[in-house]
């Protein structure tokens, strides 16, 4: 799957990604993470799909230079970056509990 991005990324903005045979999947946007010096796009499918569950996160790098959302093939790694901002958002909903 490829995107070409034009504009800045918003939370719950939907994006067109193309999978390998033409067809247009529509996502969410969750959010966008930096881990390890490298920024991610989370997504979730924005409509039932037989190849993407209702509540599963698809990452991709996003490469700014190029405006295209990159895939990761490395199950690890994605791993990883799900744990990292899992962790992060954990944080930041203590963060706002302890301010109210």
């Amino acid at each position: 799957m490829s995107e070409e991005l034009n504009e800045e990324l918003d939370d719950g903005e939907l994006i067109e990604l193309i999978d390998d045979d033409g067809k247009v999947i529509n996502f969410r946007l969750l959010d966008v993470t930096e881990y390890k010096g490298e920024k991610y796009t989370l997504l979730l499918a924005a409509e039932p799909n037989e190849e993407i569950a209702e509540d599963e996160v698809v990452i991709f790098r996003l490469n700014e230079a190029e405006e295209t959302l990159e895939p990761i093939e490395d199950e690890a790694l994605l791993q990883e970056i799900f744990d990292f901002y899992q962790q992060e958002t954990e944080a930041e909903e203590v963060y706002a509990d302890e301010e109210n």
